[in-house]
């Protein structure tokens, strides 16, 4: 895992095969998205690294992919750590519902075998706060939830307006630095208009489930790629 400064209060940890993000709020610190199973220790440690009073406070998931929810339950039980999602995806993450098949491309079949059996299924964690569209996370200064399906019935994206920050979860991913539709979407037209909607924020940074983030010109990267679906 890295550990990267993307502003005075956001990091990026870059796990092998996705991205989580800490923001710090006021004292403690909320985690988008967990890892895949057993990322934990990696997350844990770096939230120490950084310091804070009051340590993991919030787990935000971003959709149900256990790439990205697989460490969760662990990080709950080491911390008591309020755990969030989007209302659609929030009983396949307690693990009352089964995980809706993604619909692959012949483009995306190539890395969705290499990657399918690499990541461990996620542990269930219950949803302590359900999200939907329009909520607020109540943290320091806005954290607007915007829910955004396609990738999955339930997916997330996170932004922070008066920082114009973009979380966009697996909506959007970046390859060379450019933004392109996520892979392994469950509905891809329902994924187009979301990468669309957030293509239409006014917004300096995006962070992505995959691929680095685009720190400067997010907005006209994303509407210039948006543009061509």
């Amino acid at each position: 895992m890295e550990l990267e400064s993307i502003t005075p209060a956001v990091w990026m940890l870059r796990f092998p095969v996705v991205n989580a993000y800490l923001v710090r709020v006021d004292q403690g610190f909320a985690t988008i998205d967990s890892g895949p199973l057993g990322s934990e220790g990696e997350i844990l440690a770096a939230i120490d690294e950084l310091g804070s009073a009051r340590g993991l406070e919030h787990i935000v998931l971003t959709h149900s992919h256990k790439d990205h929810a697989g460490s969760a339950a662990a990080l709950v039980a080491a911390t008591g750590a309020v755990v969030m999602a989007g209302a659609a995806d929030a009983p396949v993450i307690a693990g009352r519902a089964p995980e809706p098949a993604a619909v692959i491309t012949a483009e995306e079949q190539p890395f969705f075998d290499k990657i399918a059996d690499v990541v461990p299924p996620a542990p269930p964690v219950e949803v302590d706060r359900v999200l939907h569209d329009g909520d607020d996370l109540g943290w320091d200064s806005p954290a607007v939830v915007l829910a955004i399906p396609g990738h999955t019935a339930g997916s997330i994206a996170i932004h922070l307006p008066t920082e114009r920050v973009l979380f966009a979860g697996d909506a959007v991913a970046s390859v060379g630095g450019r933004p392109i539709l996520g892979p392994f979407n469950m509905a891809r037209q329902e994924a187009i208009s979301a990468f669309k909607r957030l293509a239409a924020l006014d917004v300096a940074i995006a962070c992505f489930g995959h691929g680095d983030p685009i720190v400067g010109d997010a907005k006209n990267a994303l509407r210039r790629a948006a543009s061509q679906h």
